[in-house]
């Protein structure tokens, strides 16, 4: 009997200790929250409901010896990030490219469907739009200028399925050069060991303030810790020029603009102002910096954008720097001939030889290529926002038009901020004075569907 209560008691004392010790260890763990409750732990949090997954299935090659036209249908995976709050999205084209039905779950479980809007596959980038019950919030952009070697990077993403997966790792790297395939070799890449997979592509890579400083883009195939994004500077400015084709027909306000980082501080700056826009008729000059539109902030190209997306008036508040505010009005981009110096060019044109196909040399001299108006039918459903344009003909050798891979059968149909829906705008164009000071210009071609921009300047002046 003695025993048995020796016994007991022991029993007892060893479950008393016990309690108490858990209880105890509870306690050590609910202060010690705060100590876990890391830098990234409040990036990842931040930024997480900025990240959408992205899914869908295409048609691709199948590895097939009996024909090198059979083709399977895939499941694909990938991840975006929100560029706006009304569902604007950016991610990699090659993650939609092909796919019919795309499908968005947003961080909160709310499953749509994705209309691609713009893509550019050089950079391998692409803005997409989702319908929303909610605004979404907009992922916070930071810097790529300013990265240091082995500082500490995030990336999270819908990684083989696993929708909002998160690793860690370091820059491992800067400005690499990476050719995947034949067609798609990137540039100036930032190369990490976080862990990246098929699904994370299109996905952010934060810093540890949970700043966008990267979109993950390729993982090299066999090796362990090599994956690589695209720079967020750079991702931002294409992003900036695929929202622009985005922007109404009748939205031309006559200004190039460049995003200038000043100690990794960007600051949106005006290039150069297009005569007789409407920027150039309320006083805006090269050099001047904007800093509001329609009274929201604006530090860069894409700021800019989505401002005039935003904007369902044909009239906007611009504010500089120096505290100037102005109302500008939209314009059409395509102007009727009323210069004298545009009538001027275009009576000098008809002084060249003409093919018999009519084709223009108007711009053969200052970039290099021969151009005649496109029909309405070969136009016809190939784009949503160009109607016409001017078709290439003929490319010379050793000129700006065949240093950006113009090849005959192109569409010409912007350039420089304006539409060349006609002979008469390509003269109005060469005649601009940021064409004629052989400033660098962006133009727009289609080829077959697919749009595709670049930059150049004039080899010679107008003729």
């Amino acid at each position: 009997m003695q025993f048995r209560s020796y016994l007991y008691f022991q029993l007892v004392f060893v479950l008393l200790l016990t309690c108490f010790g858990s209880s105890q260890a509870f306690a050590d763990n609910t202060s010690d929250a705060r100590l876990r409750r890391t830098a990234i732990v409040n990036a990842v949090e931040e930024c997480k409901p900025s990240v959408v997954n992205i899914r869908g299935r295409k048609m691709v090659k199948a590895d097939s010896s009996n024909s090198s036209q059979a083709k399977k249908q895939v499941n694909g995976m990938g991840t975006g990030v929100v560029l706006d709050p009304r569902g604007y999205l950016l991610t990699n084209y090659h993650v939609v490219q092909g796919v019919r039905t795309i499908e968005v779950t947003t961080s909160d479980r709310q499953k749509t469907t994705a209309e691609l809007l713009a893509h550019d596959p050089e950079t391998d980038l692409a803005i997409l739009k989702i319908k929303t019950r909610k605004p979404l919030p907009s992922i916070k952009i930071g810097t790529s200028s300013n990265l240091m070697l082995a500082e500490q990077v995030i990336a999270i993403g819908n990684a083989y399925g696993y929708e909002h997966t998160v690793t860690t790792g370091i820059v491992s790297s800067l400005s690499r050069t990476v050719q995947v395939n034949d067609e798609q070799i990137y540039r100036n890449l930032i190369q990490t060991d976080a862990a990246i997979n098929p699904g994370n592509s299109g996905g952010p890579l934060l810093n540890t303030n949970g700043e966008l400083i990267g979109i993950n883009v390729a993982v090299r195939i066999g090796a362990q810790g090599i994956a690589f994004a695209i720079p967020a500077n750079d991702a931002i400015d294409v992003a900036a020029d695929l929202m622009s084709q985005i922007l109404p027909s009748e939205s031309f306000h006559g200004m190039t603009l460049e995003t200038e980082y000043v100690n990794h501080q960007p600051r949106l700056k005006v290039i150069s102002v297009a005569a007789s826009s409407p920027a150039a008729a309320e006083g805006i000059q090269p050099g001047d910096y904007l800093s509001k539109i329609n009274d929201r902030s604006v530090k860069t190209r894409l700021d800019f954008q989505i401002a005039l997306l935003r904007s369902s008036k044909r009239k906007f508040k611009v504010e500089l720097d120096d505290k100037s505010t102005l109302e500008l009005v939209y314009s059409k981009q395509s102007l009727p001939v009323r210069d004298t110096a545009v009538k001027a060019a275009m009576a000098g044109d008809s002084m060249l030889p003409k093919q018999k196909n009519g084709a223009t040399m108007l711009a053969w001299n200052p970039l290099g290529m021969k151009l005649t108006p496109a029909s309405d039918a070969e136009l016809k459903d190939r784009h949503p926002k160009y109607k016409r344009g001017l078709r290439v003909m003929g490319v010379r050798k050793g000129s700006p038009a065949e240093a950006e891979g113009i090849i005959p059968g192109d569409v010409l149909v912007a350039m420089h901020g304006w539409k060349t829906e006609s002979l008469e705008n390509l003269a109005y164009i060469l005649q601009q004075p940021g064409v004629t000071k052989r400033e660098n210009f962006l133009f727009y071609i289609l080829r077959d569907k697919e749009p595709f921009w670049g930059q150049m300047r004039v080899a010679s002046l107008p003729r």
